[in-house]
């Protein structure tokens, strides 16, 4: 049983009866799931004039995973001060031919895992220019950047055509 249904769904914002609330409160999110995908699906057909998937709707709201494709299986996180990017190297030879770039927001890796690849990482939050920093331990190459607080914004005007 979900206890906490009712924090999650104002039901008193909805044209539900006593009835269908104490129903919905005892059923298990799954059963909850169904109810609401078989609602969407009788509003989307009888708005619709044709059967629509409620399953596509729903999905269409789910938060999508990252599309970024990367393939040296890197992974870029952040912490108060820092952005930090982990990439996995199986060959240490690799290391004496690579050259990593930084711009802003943007990581690139060359001649990693072949000389004249490049790879690029988007970074999850602004870093400086200066003060970075990369190490090589057991498998793995660990660059730290430090994040840049100080944001430059720009006023644009908006002027009538």
């Amino acid at each position: 049983m979900l206890k906490g249904v009712e924090f999650m769904f104002p039901f008193n914002f909805f044209p539900f009866n006593k009835d269908m609330k104490n129903k919905l409160q005892h059923m298990k999110s799954d059963e909850i799931d169904q109810f609401i995908k078989g609602i969407l699906g009788n509003v989307m057909s009888s708005q619709s004039g044709s059967a629509m998937n409620p399953q596509d709707f729903v999905n269409h709201f789910r938060p999508q995973p990252s599309q970024q494709v990367n393939s040296q299986n890197s992974t870029a996180f952040e912490t108060h001060d820092s952005v930090f990017v982990r990439i996995p190297i199986k060959d240490e030879s690799l290391l004496k031919d690579l050259r990593i770039y930084h711009t802003a927001n943007q990581l690139t890796v060359e001649n990693i895992p072949e000389l004249d690849q490049k790879h690029s990482i988007t970074l999850p939050a602004a870093v400086k220019r200066k003060g970075s920093s990369a190490k090589f331990k057991d498998g793995i190459l660990e660059i730290k950047l430090i994040k840049s607080h100080d944001i430059h914004y720009s006023q644009i005007d908006v002027t009538e055509i």
